[in-house]
């Protein structure tokens, strides 16, 4: 198991941001936690991840997360939504006819 962290640097509102996803999201959660992140921060639309500001980046990259391309975050988000509609469906109440 593994988080990564990508070096996108997208600017929005005033600071560089990048992407952290992880091989699941618990491990995802977890590590959002030591870096100080609330769970209401974590982008459960599209593809599931976490926006990190630069300066979080390298705490994250300090406490073991992986430098990752584009190609690995997109390919671990898109396992992380799967991974989130299955829980999405266990949660749900069954429907009787």
């Amino acid at each position: 198991m593994a988080v990564y962290v990508d070096s996108e640097e997208i600017l929005w509102r005033g600071k560089l941001w990048c992407h952290l996803a992880a091989d699941t999201l618990d491990e995802l959660h977890a590590f959002a936690s030591k870096l100080g992140l609330r769970r209401s921060w974590f982008q459960s639309r599209g593809y599931p991840h976490y926006d990190v500001t630069v300066s979080v980046r390298q705490r994250a990259l300090q406490l073991g997360a992986i430098d990752a391309d584009r190609e690995t975050i997109v390919d671990r988000c898109k396992k992380l939504k799967t991974e989130l509609r299955q829980q999405e469906q266990l949660q749900q109440p069954l429907a009787f006819a």
